[in-house]
């Protein structure tokens, strides 16, 4: 399965050491041009590594093609879900709630970055989300008390 992430679900992934995880659950990862351009940008967290990490998973994506609805979204968000439309993928990672809305009017499967620990520790792959949420938490990343709550239900933890 091809899965399109987003740069805000990268990053989160990024922090907690967990890109491979993408690599282990999924067949192909792909990013739009424009997620590469904000994911590297050297104040970004994890530049670098992320740099690295989706050099040659970019796909070019114009987005004349395809009819979504911006609602205030990025060029980023918006090309990730031209990708996901041209590659019929079967995720689109990412995290941003209002993009979700959109990707959901527009038929699209999403995932998010805590939604990839979870299927991560299904498969085994991981024994625990905890220590990750935790990780996450202590960046600059903001997740609510509730979905931490929520995540750590689902995850018997």
């Amino acid at each position: 399965m091809i899965i399109v992430a987003d740069s805000s679900a990268l990053v989160a992934l990024t922090v907690c050491n967990c890109l491979e995880l993408l690599d282990q659950l999924y067949q192909d990862v792909r990013v739009p041009q424009a997620v590469f351009d904000e994911c590297t940008q050297a104040n970004k967290t994890g530049a670098k590594q992320l740099e690295k990490y989706l050099r040659n998973k970019v796909s070019n994506i114009d987005l004349s093609n395809y009819v979504i609805s911006a609602n205030g979204l990025g060029l980023g968000e918006l090309e990730a879900m031209a990708l996901y439309k041209h590659l019929n993928a079967g995720k689109l990672l990412i995290d941003d709630r209002r993009a979700k809305k959109v990707a959901s009017l527009n038929d699209i499967q999403v995932i998010g970055s805590l939604g990839i620990l979870l299927h991560a520790k299904e498969e085994k792959l991981i024994t625990t989300v905890k220590p990750y949420l935790t990780t996450i938490q202590s960046s600059e990343i903001f997740i609510s008390d509730q979905v931490i709550a929520e995540v750590l239900r689902i995850s018997n933890e």
